[in-house]
């Protein structure tokens, strides 16, 4: 899931990502990018041993956004 939040009267263009991934161990991790809509500024991981709670973090993460203007 990629969100873009712009703005051009306050010089703002962001986007978030988040993609799930399997990592080498056979758990999954939420990747989180986000920066202005030109480069990438920020990537963080955040591991989990099963699928389900991965996929229910990346979709809070998801609903946190779209709260906050992102679309």
């Amino acid at each position: 899931m990629i969100v873009h939040c712009r703005d051009p009267e306050r010089n703002r263009a962001r986007f978030y990502a988040v993609r799930l991934r399997a990592d080498l161990l056979g758990g999954w991790a939420v990747v989180r990018e986000w920066g202005r809509a030109t480069q990438s500024d920020q990537v963080r991981a955040e591991l989990h041993g099963e699928l389900a709670p991965a996929q229910a973090a990346a979709e809070r993460l998801a609903r946190r956004k779209r709260r906050r203007g992102y679309r």
